[in-house]
Order: structure tokens, then C-alpha cells, then sequence
């Protein structure tokens, strides 16, 4: 039976997100993928400001890309990441401060995180600009997805709780969204821990490949 055509902008997106997931297949960001994912609320963080920035850098690219001189794409491609991810810990020092103050480190580096240059150099400043801000939107959703994923595991595993902490995020109002599994708050104090984070991701990396090579062989015999 075959598979229904998908779109060239669906293709963008779901290769982005999940044929090419920036954690789980490249193997990218994993530094602070590692280091932040401890819980949800400091993955989200994280997850927000890498997509702030790989989406303002993306698109800014594809739209100026026929002007940067070929002997200072590098540069150029640097200073603008630079520059979104200055923005991005000017508004979380303003807005989320408590929650900068855990994952700072991580949010300052973004500038380096190979994930993002590497879609500006082979993708963006080849690309127009829709197809720019959908591998953007592809690749921070697939890195979101990954950290949160690990993110909530961890904090499960490790404290009996999901959702700890959002009110750094999102206000007071979010004080109550915190779900409570264990009466034990230190829970399996290994999973909070940098060796957890390795296990854990280990994990998750070895299930996600088990089911895209499923996936891919079903659709083969379909």
C-alpha cells in the first residue's frame, strides 16, 4: 500500500524534527542537554531560548544571505547568532531571573552550540525564507522534545514530581501545576545526577533508534 504524498513544507519539518533530531540521531547540544535536564522547568527554559535564537538566527540569514560576502559567511553567521543570544538573556534576566540564575551557563554558549550553527551554515543561507523558518521550527522542536523528554524523566525518577518549579517561568499562577508521584522527595537521587543523565539519555537514545528503524521498516513493507 503506498504512503500518502506529504508536502514539501511537512518534509522540511518532520525530516527536521525526527529523521535528522539534532540529539537523538546527530548527536548534537548534548552538553547542555546533559547539564540542564535534571528537570522540566529548566529544559523548557532552555528549550525556549534555543529556539529564540535558531529561528531569529535562521530566518535573519535566509533573508540577508544573498548579501554576506562569501569570505565572511562565518563571521557573519556568528555575530548575528550572537546577537539572539545576547536578546535572549537580556529577557529571561528581566522576565524569569530565578530561573537564568540555574541555567545561565547553558544559555550563554548558545552562541556556540554546534546545532544551530551547523543549520545556519548548510541550510539557512541556502535557503529562502519559509524554508529557512520550518527547518528552524523542525530542529528546536525535535531539540525540545528531546529535553523534555529527559528532563521529565529525571525529575521523576530523581524527585517524585513533575512540573516543580514552573511558577520561574511563568509566574505565581503557574505555582499549582506541580503534580506530586512520591511522598520520598529525594526519590532516586541518581537520576538528578550527572551520571543519571548519562543513563537516562542512554536510555532514551537506545529506544527512540529502536523505533525509527520499526518505523522505517514498516514503511518499507508497506
Amino acid at each position: 500500500m503506498s504512503e500518502p504524498a506529504r508536502s514539501p513544507e511537512t518534509s522540511i519539518f518532520t525530516s527536521a524534527a525526527i529523521k535528522r533530531n539534532p540529539a537523538w540521531v546527530q548527536l548534537l547540544g548534548l552538553c547542555p542537554l546533559l547539564a540542564v535536564s535534571n528537570n522540566v522547568v529548566n529544559a523548557l527554559g532552555l528549550s525556549l531560548a534555543s529556539a529564540f535564537v535558531l529561528l531569529g538566527s535562521n530566518c535573519s540569514i535566509a533573508v540577508i544571505r544573498s548579501i554576506i560576502p562569501s569570505y565572511a559567511r562565518l563571521p557573519c553567521f556568528v555575530l548575528i547568532i550572537a546577537t539572539f543570544t545576547t536578546c535572549t538573556v537580556l529577557l529571561l534576566q528581566s522576565f524569569a531571573f530565578d530561573l537564568y540564575l540555574r541555567i545561565s551557563l547553558f544559555v550563554q554558549i548558545i552562541v556556540t552550540n554546534c546545532m544551530i550553527v551547523g543549520r545556519v551554515e548548510s541550510f539557512a543561507s541556502k535557503q529562502p525564507l519559509p524554508k529557512a523558518f520550518l527547518d528552524a521550527a523542525g530542529t528546536a522542536g525535535g531539540f525540545a522534545l528531546a529535553l523534555l523528554a529527559l528532563g521529565a524523566i529525571r525529575e521523576l525518577i530523581g524527585h517524585g514530581t513533575l512540573f516543580a518549579g514552573m511558577e520561574l517561568l511563568f509566574g505565581p499562577q503557574a505555582g499549582g501545576w506541580q503534580l506530586t508521584f512520591s511522598d520520598n522527595e529525594q526519590g532516586l537521587l541518581l537520576a538528578a545526577l550527572p551520571p543519571g543523565a548519562f543513563i537516562v539519555a542512554g536510555l532514551l537514545l537506545g529506544f527512540g533508534n529502536t523505533l525509527l528503524r520499526k518505523f522505517s521498516n514498516g514503511r518499507e513493507l508497506s
